[in-house]
């Protein structure tokens, strides 16, 4: 289910809600026993959630869980305005990069006196649990580890007589191969790799390769524009040579599966979180495969960590009890964990991954070597992100398009990232 709210909604009404309503107003119509979910996510992520849902009913048969989801850029907008007009869903699938906005300004529940109750989340490990803390109280729940990833079909690369990405190769290696990959096309139209110039965990991720980040502690930038430049840059190459999608088509992704350049047959690579390959395996016919992103030089840090792909918070008024027991199902219980599967990460249980490990599917082992692969290279979380982070995601996107387009140089593209950032983070 998707909603017709637009991006220019997020900037202005979306973000507006969140910055003018009262988040922890009182909840209207409130019913102990019906319950309302909100995520956001692909149709794969949908049903898998119906399946759990609708195992919860033969444990809690009192208890009526109504499901909404909507795609990442609509999810938000939806989600501020509900939270500030006091009709927020009681269960809220939760950003890392949002989770600090809401819980500071009283939307979510805290709940760290219902672990070892409640929740039985006790070995999800002390990092896991901590990833859904704001100042010290717990607000979310780990639905489950992830990082970012490539996702390619190799048999598209073979076609070309190139070959496709593999751990340990550098960004100039990459270049080349895509370069080559362009000559000898199986099909015309198709490029070796989606445009990530725009895809902001693709550039906090070049930048901590770079010893740069995204943001800072305080919540300021950790970039300059030359930086920035240098990213744009590095795309605006790529298009050059024909080795990424041209801007038309990268235009066209809307920051969901769906619309990617490689589930639209326009491309043999993109650029995720790791999660999400149950989803892209699910819309594309070909086998597809993970890899590390390419390093800046052989010996430079990989830029990968460990996140929560996702969290799940309780809204500051839910019912508690038949919203922690939901939540508690979801993450702990083997009815809960077997529907989801692996789809929004790893499980941070280590009791239930043991369970799932054995009985998952190709591609959801995938995943798992996936973590396993990247971990002894991983660096630390990096600080939350800011208020009005979300805002400059959509700016960085529509900044690249606007070098792909010609209508910038990258360097112009820096300055004004750089620029319009600032602006959004100072205002909050």
């Amino acid at each position: 289910m998707t909603f017709s709210v637009t991006r220019r909604s997020l900037l202005q009404g979306g973000a507006a809600a969140l910055a003018l309503g009262t988040l922890g107003g009182g909840r209207a119509f409130a019913q102990a026993q019906r319950l309302r979910f909100l995520w956001w996510g692909s149709q794969e992520r949908a049903d898998r959630t119906q399946a759990a849902i609708s195992a919860y009913k033969g444990v809690a048969p009192q208890t009526d869980i109504v499901g909404e989801f909507a795609g990442w850029s609509d999810y938000w907008p939806r989600l501020a305005t509900q939270v500030a007009g006091r009709n927020a869903p009681d269960l809220i699938q939760m950003d890392y990069r949002y989770i600090f906005e809401y819980a500071r300004r009283g939307a979510l529940m805290p709940m760290d006196d219902q672990i070892g109750k409640a929740l039985k989340i006790e070995d999800f490990g002390q990092a896991n649990i901590d990833s859904g803390r704001v100042d010290g109280k717990l607000y979310g729940i780990n639905l489950g580890v992830n990082s970012s990833a490539m996702v390619y079909d190799p048999a598209v690369w073979e076609k070309a007589k190139t070959e496709p990405p593999k751990a340990g190769m550098t960004w100039e290696e990459l270049g080349e191969r895509a370069a080559a990959f362009a000559k000898n096309r199986a099909r015309p139209g198709i490029f070796a790799l989606a445009d990530a110039g725009g895809v902001e965990p693709s550039f906090e991720l070049w930048l901590r390769q770079n010893g740069k980040s995204l943001y800072t502690a305080e919540g300021a930038l950790g970039y300059e524009p030359a930086d920035a430049e240098k990213w744009f840059a590095l795309w605006a190459d790529l298009r050059e040579r024909k080795a990424c999608v041209p801007a038309d088509i990268q235009a066209l992704d809307q920051l969901n599966i769906e619309t990617n350049a490689i589930t639209t047959g326009k491309a043999a690579t993109a650029f995720m979180h790791s999660n999400q390959f149950v989803g892209y395996q699910k819309l594309n016919k070909g086998k597809l495969a993970l890899a590390p992103y390419p390093r800046v030089s052989a010996g430079a840090p990989s830029g990968h960590y460990l996140k929560p792909s996702m969290l799940i918070s309780l809204s500051a008024n839910a019912p508690a009890e038949p919203a922690l027991a939901f939540a508690n199902f979801l993450v702990a219980s083997p009815e809960g964990v077997k529907a989801l599967g692996t789809e929004r990460g790893v499980p941070a249980s280590e009791s239930m991954r043991a369970l799932l490990t054995p009985q998952l599917a190709d591609v959801e082992k995938a995943m798992v070597d996936y973590i396993a692969l990247i971990t002894p290279d991983v660096g630390p979380l990096p600080p939350s992100p800011p208020p009005g982070a979300g805002e400059v995601a959509f700016v960085q996107k529509r900044i690249n398009e606007e070098v792909g387009f010609g209508r910038k140089t990258a360097k112009q593209a820096g300055e004004d990232l750089v620029k319009e950032a600032s602006a959004i983070l100072k205002r909050g």
